[in-house]
């Protein structure tokens, strides 16, 4: 077998493991990524994880940071054809992150909702990642604000985003949940863009 081909094999167990890690974390949170779970998601063995990874914290640092990537990217894109017929991108993104789609499929979603109440109690390096993945978040808001618009209100919503997410969580997803996604939406979205 040739360097490149050893190479790109290399590259695509690594990438199973990210993969399987991105959702494992968003699922089960940090405490629930065992490494052993995660190599057989991938379809590898318990024993060649030390061949990706220094620790497990490492593989952490990569999980969220590929799953944030993907969910943003997605995010984005649905932004965007949102704000194509709403007229208003903020609008579009409160819609979207407290959409029923988010509480049902954390694995899928955003890292920072699915992960903000455990990001203070990790170890440095995992923390200072979570702590990338929430300013992102922030930015990911400031640029749906309206023109002129306080730019602190970026922090303010997005927390407002993750905590109405994780609450609505709390109740599962069913009506309870469901119902604490749209109310938290009315409120939302007439606090931030009904005209006063």
């Amino acid at each position: 077998m040739s360097g490149t081909a050893k190479s790109s094999k290399r590259e695509q167990s690594h990438h199973r493991i990210i993969e399987a890690a991105s959702r494992a974390v968003r699922r089960h949170g940090y405490a629930g990524v065992g490494v052993a779970e995660v190599m057989k998601e991938a379809g590898l063995t318990h024993g060649g994880f030390y061949a990706h990874f220094d620790s497990r914290d490492a593989l952490l640092v990569e999980a969220i940071e590929h799953a944030g990537a993907i969910s943003s990217a997605v995010l984005d894109e649905r932004i965007a054809a949102r704000a194509l017929q709403t007229g208003n991108a903020l609008q579009a993104l409160i819609e979207l992150y407290l959409s029923d789609e988010h509480l049902a499929h954390p694995e899928q979603g955003c890292v920072v909702g699915a992960l903000a109440s455990e990001m203070p109690r990790q170890e440095e390096v995992v923390r200072k990642a979570s702590a990338q993945r929430v300013d992102r978040l922030v930015r990911r808001v400031a640029l749906a604000l309206p023109e002129g618009a306080d730019p602190a209100l970026a922090g303010v919503i997005a927390g407002a985003l993750v905590g109405n997410l994780q609450l609505a969580r709390i109740h599962g997803d069913n009506a309870g949940g469901r119902a604490a996604l749209a109310d938290a939406r009315r409120v939302l979205l007439s606090l931030f863009l009904m005209p006063k």
